[in-house]
């Protein structure tokens, strides 16, 4: 069975409303006494855990990569 707030209940103790309803409790706030509106939380994805070197090896870089840029190009990036 859901727990019924009036608007202004909620209001005045939003953040205890918020963390009932983050527990599993069923959440409806009224409005002149009628339902209005049920509380429940966003199911979130959990983010996968990052692991360093998933990507070794799928790129390559030749040693001309790692020179210094032309003068030419050089002035553009540094907009001279």
């Amino acid at each position: 069975m859901a727990t019924v707030f009036k608007v202004d209940e909620a209001q005045a103790d939003l953040s205890a409303v918020i963390d009932r309803a983050l527990a599993g409790e069923d959440i409806v706030i009224a409005r002149a006494g009628e339902p209005a509106v049920k509380l429940v939380p966003i199911a979130v994805q959990p983010r996968r855990k990052r692991v360093p070197g998933t990507m070794k090896g799928m790129f390559a870089f030749d040693d001309s990569f790692f020179d210094p840029l032309p003068e030419e190009e050089l002035r553009a990036w540094e907009g001279r």
